[in-house]
């Protein structure tokens, strides 16, 4: 049986990436491992990770651990850096480009899968892609697709076809399949989160990222936009919390409610109004018509909405995968032939927008 390499990082690429991989199970052996490099890149890298530069992000601390104990509890073959098992792949499925195995990819075939929202591209990422080619040193997502060295893209919508494409990936590689876990934001509205009515509060975890977060500002904006409405405050996995639940005690109002864990789209499913600083689960509210306010331009949000398909893009992604390890050219040559022989108007490529 062939052999497929999922990169993983954090819970929800790990899940989208299994659920991609139980659809082809049939035909690719599934293996997965945490992001990481090889070739001339790995001892920078391996630099980073000595120094705990990079301990805020998915491939490094808490996070890290929470992927590798879902492989463990759903005894998932996890070979970490292709040297657990040290085998040679038919096909790998990354879901980022930052950090990427450059040696492996240049032999296999690979397809690329969107996780959600892309970090913002401020100065410091604008100045990474203009005079470096290290998307890396941004310590965020804001430059994936940088490296345009999958052979297929699959993302989110039009819109992030086009982003994308700006960013660096060859729009003849891009194709728009939806997302696992955002393309049926629909079915969230029937849930058992037992509160209803309140202005949700979903923050981000920019100080562990290294970004600043002027968070007593952010929690005083919040709380004018609920004006005297109840408030739950939903934190980011990776935040401290113990700093954070402080800082709501002391600056929002008496009786706000604070979650450290729980299923955020539920909690947006019921609330009247979301308020977000940088987060995916913006499109959460977007999706179902809730008022939403966050650090990102909402309008832009609106023209990036993941497409809403009923639950299919993991069978899309999946199709995409079977069919390109059976084919014998290149990722544009067969996204050119699979987009002809498809009636679904979401299935274009950049160039078509």
């Amino acid at each position: 049986m062939k052999k497929a390499l999922y990169l993983i990082g954090s819970p929800n690429q790990t899940t989208q990436m299994r659920g991609v991989a139980q659809l082809l199970e049939d035909e690719y052996e599934p293996y997965f491992s945490q992001l990481y490099y090889d070739g001339w890149m790995r001892g920078f890298y391996k630099w980073l990770i000595r120094n705990n530069v990079l301990t805020g992000t998915i491939v490094q601390g808490h996070i890290k651990e929470k992927a590798d104990k879902y492989l463990a509890q759903h005894e998932l073959r996890n070979d970490f850096e292709n040297r657990v098992f040290g085998h040679d792949y038919d096909l790998i499925v990354c879901c980022s480009d930052i950090i990427v195995p450059w040696p492996l990819l240049a032999k296999t075939k690979s397809v690329f899968v969107q996780e959600g929202m892309t970090d913002p591209l401020n100065l410091w990422a604008r100045f990474v892609k203009k005079f470096t080619n290290f998307p890396i040193l941004t310590i965020s997502t804001a430059l994936n697709g940088m490296n345009n060295c999958c052979d297929i893209y699959c993302v989110a919508s039009p819109g992030y076809a086009e982003h994308f494409a700006k960013i660096g990936v060859d729009k003849h590689k891009l194709v728009v399949t939806g997302i696992p876990n955002f393309d049926n934001i629909e079915r969230l509205r029937h849930n058992s989160f037992p509160h209803r009515g309140y202005v949700l509060v979903a923050t981000t975890d920019m100080r562990e990222t290294f970004r600043p977060d002027n968070r007593k500002k952010f929690i005083q904006h919040a709380t004018r936009i609920a004006a005297g409405r109840p408030m739950v405050f939903k934190f980011h996995p990776n935040e401290n919390m113990e700093r954070a639940t402080a800082e709501v005690k002391k600056y929002a109002p008496p009786g706000t409610v604070i979650y450290t864990s729980g299923n955020t789209e539920e909690m947006i499913a019921n609330s009247v109004e979301l308020v977000t600083q940088y987060s995916t689960v913006a499109y959460v509210g977007l999706a179902l018509g809730i008022p939403v306010h966050s650090y990102f331009d909402v309008d832009d949000l609106k023209r990036k909405l993941p497409v809403q398909n009923g639950g299919i893009s993991a069978q899309r992604i999946a199709d995409i995968c079977r069919q390109f390890g059976q084919f014998a050219g290149t990722g544009p040559e067969f996204l050119r032939q699979y987009q002809s022989a498809s009636a679904q108007p979401t299935l274009m490529s950049a160039a078509a927008h």
